[in-house]
């Protein structure tokens, strides 16, 4: 092993990343990119480094793995970006500076040793199985390798978290790295990147115990800051004053003008994102859904008041309910309720029969008033057409006097429906309807629920919440029970296709407002034409005098 003596200046990383920019031909490392430098090199053993858009971190962490094996050539480091392509440009731009800078030309491989885009070997390693640097894309197989350091570069990109399956499939990738990591005391996992999603792989890993530091293209406001806390980088914090609100954090790479010009380029969800290092304004974006959205209230099994009134304060804040939305988003209670408890004017409960796998019977019961949809109970079960599951739904239909029972079938050609018969004549006599639904499941769910939340006329009860939660961790593994939930299932909802998991709760839900939706319709039309049918009489009595020998008309 040849190592480096420790008093060398070149045992200090941004020493030697001064050197490489210079060979480059760059201007000399920007302060940003020398804090940079140095918590990469001197970072906690699990660290993620998240700085704003082309900072140059790729090319820091080029920089980075050849000083490593500069100061130990027999490291074995792994370098896992998010395609392959991305890991080929990787070692293709070390092996380069290999060859050209006088400092490492020692190190570049020998005839016989490993020298390719995936892997390479330094001129002085000692005999391995493992080369000294292996480049692999996220996607490829990582079982087999083993490494002193891990560097995840960028592997969390828009196109592989766009959907549920997608974010799982990154993050059982992601925990390979501990098995693939020597148990060494100075072993160390960096990912660097930018989050772009609320539930990004940053986040979760910060669970796990690995440290965070931002570096924002500007400076935060101050709500901002409090978001950041103190995993803002201190060269950015301690420097932080309210006159520099705005103002870029490291003007030799990006100048005012230029950020401007970017946020106008990106629009201001994508500046964030990219270069702010937030991304609630794209969550916001991309979850039309929200919880804060709903009216929660006790209702009561009969009637219901016929009006109410939706608000957000903090004074009406729902503190003591379970909540799986999105951070910011939560639970209200009315501002108030008007006029006067009248009956409802019906209860319907939609079915979701399962269709396969993992998939849920869920049920929806919904109770209508004056525009407003009531949702009273919400559930499912694992069991598919157990008689279990068929008892049950017949039972809660009993229990809420469900005046019509709502059954899609899409799979099956109606089997369901005549499964249910049989318990509904025994138990509790009621009309069921078929419904069959357009293919696009996600966005149908979106283009029914979307106005009805918004607007405020979705009601729920609480005792919905705490059921739809508790149900469903007493009937899944924790690692899966949230994915079950209709809440959650409303917060994650996304435009685009597949993009939860699980959706059957939501889709019986959906079953049962767009029913309402179509009766509201059917309503508002039947006024309409008696309202034209009263015009057209009081027009004839106007010129004719009487509206006796005109009684017969009406209009078709």
């Amino acid at each position: 092993m040849k190592k480096k003596s420790k008093s060398s200046k070149i045992n200090d990383f941004r020493n030697f990343l001064y050197l490489t920019w210079k060979h480059l031909r760059l201007p000399e490392p920007t302060p940003i990119q020398y804090d940079i430098a140095d918590y990469l090199a001197n970072g906690s053993t699990r660290c993620i480094i998240s700085a704003f858009r082309g900072v140059g971190k790729s090319w820091i962490t080029a920089s980075y793995v050849l000083w490593r094996l500069l100061l130990d050539n027999d490291l074995n480091i792994l370098v896992v970006s998010a395609s392959k392509n991305r890991a080929d440009d990787f070692s293709t731009f070390c092996l380069r500076l290999m060859s050209e800078m006088t400092i490492l030309k020692h190190l570049y491989p020998k005839g016989d040793q490993r020298q390719s885009k995936i892997s390479f070997d330094v001129a002085t390693a000692g005999a391995s199985q493992q080369p000294s640097v292996k480049s692999l894309g996220i996607t490829s197989q990582l079982t087999g390798s083993r490494a002193d350091i891990i560097i995840a570069d960028d592997v969390e990109t828009s196109g592989n978290t766009q959907t549920q399956f997608m974010r799982d499939k990154l993050s059982e990738s992601i925990k390979e790295f501990e098995a693939i990591i020597k148990p060494k005391e100075d072993s160390r996992i960096v990912f660097l990147g930018t989050p772009q999603v609320e539930q990004s792989i940053y986040n979760k890993l910060q669970e796990r115990g690995y440290k965070i530091r931002y570096w924002t293209a500007r400076y935060p406001t101050e709500k901002q800051m409090l978001s950041y806390g103190s995993n803002l980088a201190p060269k950015i914090q301690n420097t932080w004053k309210d006159e520099m609100v705005g103002k870029p954090t490291d003007p030799s790479r990006f100048d005012e003008k230029d950020l401007l010009e970017r946020e106008a380029s990106y629009g201001r969800i994508g500046f964030n994102m990219q270069y702010q290092l937030d991304s609630s304004l794209s969550d916001l974006n991309r979850y039309p859904l929200k919880l804060s959205d709903l009216s929660v209230m006790t209702l009561n099994p009969e009637n219901a008041p016929e009006k109410v009134i939706w608000a957000s304060s903090p004074e009406l804040q729902h503190n003591d309910l379970p909540c799986v939305g999105l951070q910011g988003d939560g639970y209200f209670r009315p501002m108030q309720t008007q006029g006067t408890w009248l009956d409802y004017t019906g209860c319907v409960m939609s079915i979701d029969p399962s269709g396969k796998g993992k998939d849920e019977t869920a049920y929806s019961v919904t109770k209508f008033l004056n525009g407003n949809i009531f949702l009273v109970d919400i559930g499912g079960y694992n069991s598919g057409y157990s008689e279990h599951t068929l008892s049950k739904l017949v039972e809660v239909a009993k229990k809420h006097k469900v005046k019509k029972i709502l059954i899609e079938e899409n799979f099956g050609q109606g089997m369901f429906s005549e499964l249910l018969k049989p318990y509904l004549i025994r138990q509790y006599p009621c009309t069921t309807e078929a419904i069959r639904q357009q293919s696009n499941k996600h966005r149908r769910i979106l283009d029914t629920l979307e106005p009805i939340i918004a607007q405020h006329r979705l009601i729920v009860c609480p005792t919905v919440i705490k059921k739809d939660y508790e149900e469903t961790n007493a009937m899944y593994p924790a690692e899966t029970a949230l994915r079950y939930q209709l809440f959650y299932q409303i917060s994650r909802l996304q435009k685009g296709a597949n993009t939860l998991t699980h959706d059957d709760r939501i889709d019986a839900l959906q079953m049962s407002c767009y029913y309402w939706i179509q009766q509201l319709a059917k309503d508002q039309d039947l006024a309409f034409k008696h309202r034209k049918e009263e015009q057209f009489r009081v027009e004839v009595e106007r010129y004719f005098g009487s509206p006796e020998p005109l009684t017969w008309i009406k209009l078709q």
